[in-house]
């Protein structure tokens, strides 16, 4: 070993990695490159000038690049930057992969994968089964909810004979049943009444053909035949019960009722907020303490108090029972349609509310099921024919009272018309509701 070698070994490190060469350090015997030293230009001016290290430079095996002088020195132990691995002996060292994240914008991107259409089938089905499945659940729920009268389409002797499409008695009670005393003072219902009294009474006529329903209001003050109890006011046969206002009402009309259903007060109110309120086009101004009501003229959106005190009220109008009618026909068109529309069914955010509040709220004869309320809901939203049975002058009841006078052959007209499942006569329609 040389004085040069022995040099370096002394300022070697301990792992054996040589050290770059000093200046002035010339080519080793056997060839291996070292720090080559230039010559100074010529005319001898000038100081010597360095090259930068060059790495050195490891021979093949085999390739009998070594000199016979000296052996090669061997490549040093440890983890290369070239190779990024250690190697021991003459052991091959193997290229380290290229590692290239998702940022590197040459890395090739992998191929999105794409939904079949066996794929889409099968989840649409599912949805379809999910949504089937809570539908037939719901109406199951819905139908165990109601609440059903007995008895009050009980067959009697001279009952008529089912008539052609399907007849409602629908039926707004005065009671302040679910009432607190606070939401009587609220909603301006006073206090209960002895007996049993209507609001409003409606006969409905769905046709089983393509004709519009038709929605007759029957006057409570009407003067009819009741059986067992003589000529009297209609009214009077609900404080019967609801089995006795159904044969009156069949017996005058001559028209077989197929459903009876009945809403008291906090039911009514309960459903128009259920939702969301109803737009009503108010056509004149109301003022009335009584109901707890102030509206003015115009279309405007009625929540469930308002919408109690607009069909109640008896302000406005040369006969103000004849005009309440009317109210009641617009409102009971207007929030069924409403409630029958796809943006409340569909959404659970308001059929569920509404289920809940129109199943707390309703009585119905014992036949009547969800499936016949949702018909009713359905032939409702068509916009059906109004009118209301036609009258003349008053009548002088035996007990001293005074009674509405019906037109009698207009009122035939309009019977035998919803008997035989025909439209109503124009002539006997009332056009000012």
């Amino acid at each position: 070993m040389s004085e040069d070698d022995r040099t370096r070994a002394m300022r070697s490190p301990g792992d054996g990695r040589p050290l770059p060469p000093r200046p002035g350090d010339g080519l080793r015997a056997g060839g291996a490159p070292g720090h080559q030293v230039p010559s100074a230009p010529a005319g001898g001016a000038g100081a010597p000038t360095h090259k930068l290290p060059v790495a050195p430079q490891y021979p093949e095996p085999g390739s009998g690049a070594a000199s016979s002088g000296s052996a090669p020195p061997e490549p040093p132990q440890g983890r290369s930057r070239v190779y990024g691995r250690a190697r021991s002996g003459n052991s091959p060292m193997k290229p380290l992969r290229s590692r290239r994240g998702p940022s590197d914008p040459s890395a090739p991107s992998k191929p999105r994968r794409r939904v079949s259409g066996k794929t889409i089938l099968k989840i649409v089905a599912g949805l379809l089964v999910v949504l089937l499945v809570a539908g037939v659940g719901m109406f199951f729920w819905i139908n165990s909810r109601i609440a059903g009268i007995d008895g009050v389409l009980d067959e009697y002797t001279g009952r008529p004979a089912d008539t052609p499409g399907t007849n409602w008695l629908l039926v707004g009670s005065d009671s302040r049943k679910g009432l607190s005393a606070a939401e009587r003072k609220k909603l301006a219902t006073g206090r209960a009444t002895g007996g049993n009294r209507t609001d409003s009474m409606m006969l409905l006529h769905l046709p089983e053909g393509s004709d519009k329903p038709t929605l007759v209001s029957l006057p409570r003050d009407l003067a009819v035949d009741i059986p067992g109890k003589g000529r009297s006011k209609l009214n009077a046969a609900y404080n019967g019960g609801p089995q006795l206002l159904v044969r009156t009402v069949e017996s005058v009309t001559g028209v077989h009722i197929d459903h009876y259903m009945e809403i008291g007060f906090a039911g009514f109110v309960g459903i128009v907020d259920a939702i969301g309120g109803v737009e009503i086009n108010v056509r004149a101004a109301v003022d009335d303490p009584k109901a707890g009501l102030k509206l003015k003229k115009g279309t405007q959106v009625l929540n469930g108090a308002q919408a109690l005190g607009y069909v109640r009220t008896r302000k406005g109008g040369a006969l103000p029972d004849f005009e309440r009618t009317k109210r009641q026909r617009q409102f009971l068109g207007a929030v069924v349609k409403k409630a029958a529309s796809p943006g409340v069914l569909i959404n659970p955010f308001t059929s569920i509310p509404l289920a809940m509040s129109a199943t707390d709220a309703v009585s119905v004869d014992g036949g009547t099921g969800a499936f016949d309320l949702l018909s009713l809901g359905l032939a409702m939203g068509d916009s059906p024919v109004t009118t209301v049975v036609p009258f003349g002058g008053t009548e002088r009841l035996a007990d001293g009272g005074e009674a509405i006078k019906s037109d009698r052959p207009k009122a035939l007209a309009l019977f035998n018309a919803l008997k035989a499942d025909k439209p109503v006569p124009k002539d006997v329609i009332d056009t000012g509701n």
